[in-house]
């Protein structure tokens, strides 16, 4: 018999907000990603000195899990990890490409070669929270909650996980959006595709 499962919180940002479970529990006014991400950080009150070394991508990514996971009593290492989004890497490939392209002062930094690829943001996540389970990164035009549902289901239904941290990550230039979740068999909403969809536009 297939588990029930629910979403057991949910974090987005977006517009220089952080809102937990509907709530807005960070805002500024910051003219720059970079500078919003810094700021949300120092609010959320993580010691983690290798945030400031990641793409914004990752930095994303990494926050919106932290605020998830932050009062959450989880020693279970076995929860996966499926993220997506529209633009892959392409934030920080266009400083690699810039690098290369500097006649001047021409060396593609290995510094940041590390970021030119989605996936990082989860290998991120998986070495702060200890996650051993299965991980994925996939794009698409747009949030695929049919996709996300389904392949979440599966992952805990066929017992390769026991829980998931789902959700889309994208970060193109000054253009960007979290809405990242944690499923489970408790939680505060069913996880169906129409409860994704809801949260994801709302």
């Amino acid at each position: 018999m297939d588990k029930k499962l629910y979403i057991q919180s949910y974090c987005k940002i977006k517009n220089n907000e952080v809102i937990l479970d509907g709530k807005i529990i960070f805002k500024e006014d910051s003219r720059l990603l970079k500078d919003f991400l810094k700021s949300a950080f120092k609010n959320s009150e993580i010691s983690y000195s290798k945030f400031f070394k990641m793409d914004n991508l990752c930095k994303l990514a990494f926050l919106a899990t932290e605020y998830i996971l932050k009062d959450f009593e989880h020693k279970n290492t076995n929860i996966a990890v499926v993220f997506s989004n529209n633009a892959s890497s392409l934030d920080t490939d266009r400083s690699y490409q810039d690098s290369i392209n500097d006649i001047d002062n021409y060396y593609p930094s290995p510094a940041v070669f590390v970021y030119t690829l989605p996936n990082i943001s989860i290998g991120e996540i998986s070495i702060r929270h200890q996650l051993k389970s299965e991980n994925a990164f996939f794009v698409f035009d747009n949030y695929n909650a049919d996709f996300h549902h389904c392949y979440e289901n599966s992952l805990i239904q066929t017992e390769k996980s026991d829980g998931v941290l789902g959700g889309w990550v994208n970060v193109d230039s000054e253009n960007y959006e979290a809405f990242v979740y944690l499923v489970s068999e408790y939680g505060i909403m069913e996880h169906t595709e129409k409860n994704l969809i809801i949260l994801y536009k709302n």
